[in-house]
């Protein structure tokens, strides 16, 4: 099955002025609604089809979207111009909230007929996805989050929790303005951020670049606006849903220390540390990820 079966044609869904792509995987389509939550910049795309698939065989029924400034989604004007670094640092000035883009995930819900939904976050989409069960708690069955730092941390609290040698390799990433640019970035950075431990496939990843003409790698701007989003309700201490947190043991960019944090200051969540996964989601662990994402979800059931 190629890329153009497995997935539905994108839709949109609206929250106020931002148009939000998303799409559906056509296998589980009876399953329990998963919703995936993209990390920092990139398209939905980004998604191994293989882990989507993974989760799909366990009994989810998963979706996954843009963020807004990211893939096909509504990108916005800047308010400033600057890189990522700056605006961890930043507390004034950001073009929107981390509650709207909370509000982004629950508008990609309604669109897809969910009144509620299991979320699974993966790096920024990880510190998204736990402010949404607060501010949206009706609507989260389950939090998984990966490779995250705390949804609520701010400024020099966020960068305790970040490899800044591997920051500044990111920074450092350039590439012309052109699809070829983007590719080359991407490989870039996906090299950068791979499971050290694991051969890195150079040609796969090249190919799966070359098919999603995405320049989010590349555009500091929207990765500095999503950043710069801050959170301005409760601490992430105030979850209250079934909360699993995976982290991988070789990550080069969040420190595992950030997943023990999360999982400790959120009551009642279970942490799983990965060996040999670095910041990227390798094939060697998507049954492994799906068999613990579907064993929170059956937890949830029998409490429920």
């Amino acid at each position: 099955m190629n890329a153009t079966e497995l997935w539905t044609p994108a839709r949109w869904a609206d929250n106020g002025p931002v148009k939000l792509a998303y799409d559906r995987l056509t296998e589980g389509v009876d399953g329990d609604p998963l919703l995936l939550v993209t990390g920092l910049g990139v398209s939905r795309r980004w998604w191994p089809d293989g882990l989507c698939r993974a989760l799909a065989a366990r009994g989810f029924a998963v979706a996954r979207y843009d963020q807004r400034d990211a893939g096909e989604s509504t990108h916005l004007p800047r308010q400033a111009a600057g890189n990522p670094i700056d605006a961890l640092l930043r507390r004034r000035g950001a073009t929107y909230t981390a509650e709207d883009m909370t509000d982004d995930g629950t508008a990609v819900m309604d669109a897809l007929g969910w009144c509620t939904a299991h979320l699974f976050g993966a790096s920024l989409g990880g510190a998204v996805a736990q402010p949404t069960a607060i501010r949206h708690a009706d609507r989260v069955r389950t939090l998984t989050s990966v490779s995250a730092v705390p949804g609520d941390a701010a400024g020099l609290a966020t960068l305790r929790h970040v490899r800044l040698g591997t920051l500044a390799k990111l920074a450092r990433v350039k590439h012309p303005d052109t699809p070829q640019g983007d590719i080359e970035a991407g490989v870039q950075v996906a090299r950068i951020l791979a499971s050290p431990g694991r051969p890195f496939d150079e040609a796969a990843t090249r190919d799966l670049l070359t098919r999603l003409a995405d320049s989010g790698v590349r555009d500091k701007g929207a990765q500095s606006s999503q950043i710069g989003a801050q959170w301005h309700g409760p601490a992430i201490d105030t979850i209250t849903v079934p909360t699993l947190v995976l982290h991988g043991e070789d990550d080069p960019l969040i420190k595992p220390s950030s997943g023990r944090r999360i999982a400790a200051r959120i009551p009642g969540a279970r942490l799983v540390t990965l060996p040999g996964m670095g910041h990227d989601l390798p094939e060697a662990v998507w049954d492994d990820i799906a068999a613990e994402v579907r064993r929170l979800a059956d937890q949830r059931s029998v409490s429920a």
